[in-house]
């Protein structure tokens, strides 16, 4: 497996490219704003896309998708819960005060929790972690997870945005993320990698500094 992370746009958001380079196919994960930029790393990855894996719908992690979508036919993976965020990314826009957004294309797959994506001989298990958004998602398998701004270096994603919970998140990481091997590399929405390990030990928002009641 080889994960190349790219971060671009104004939020500085991590993309990553998922490559099986034995079966010559990767999956795209968070499309974020400079689409050009994931294209071209696509490009000299030299693998085929064949999917477009969302891991919530957030606007910093979505800004690609059309242009993504239109020049890979690669298909688009989203939690239901997220379409309501999805489907007025327009609005997110406005509110962020960027430039008018398109509506993006329609998700062809729903995110079912519980179940096995692949990329050529690559297998992730859909783990669904809301608290950041109604419909956010873990993509766990191969020694990695992929987080979305579920669990970062040292911190947690942000929970005042609309459909954020402190508690549930909280919940979704010890329910769903702490339960994997310490040795598995952590691969966040933003920032560095980490590793679980690191994590259960050492992050503020995990060691009963903010107890859930």
């Amino acid at each position: 497996m080889k994960i190349v992370q790219i971060a671009n746009g104004a939020f500085l958001e991590n993309c990553y490219l998922v490559v099986d380079e034995t079966a010559g196919e990767c999956a795209i994960v968070d499309p974020g704003e400079e689409a050009g930029l994931i294209l071209h790393k696509v490009e000299q990855a030299g693998a085929r896309p064949v999917a477009i894996w969302i891991t919530h719908a957030h606007i910093d992690h979505v800004l690609g998708v059309s242009r993504v979508r239109a020049e890979t036919g690669a298909p688009i993976f989203l939690h239901p819960a997220d379409r309501p965020l999805y489907d007025h990314v327009p609005e997110q826009a406005a509110a962020f005060g960027l430039p008018p957004v398109e509506r993006l294309p329609a998700p062809d797959r729903s995110w079912t929790p519980g179940e096995t994506v692949r990329v050529g001989a690559l297998a992730f298990d859909v783990r669904h972690t809301p608290g950041h958004s109604p419909g956010s998602v873990s993509l766990a398998g191969e020694g990695a997870v992929f987080s979305g701004d579920v669990l970062f270096q040292g911190s947690i994603g942000r929970t005042d945005l609309p459909g954020g919970d402190l508690e549930t998140l909280i919940g979704s990481i010890e329910r769903e993320l702490l339960v994997l091997p310490d040795s598995t590399i952590v691969y966040s929405g933003h920032g560095p990698t980490t590793t679980i390990g690191v994590e259960r030990r050492s992050n503020p928002f995990l060691s009963g500094a903010f107890p859930v009641a």
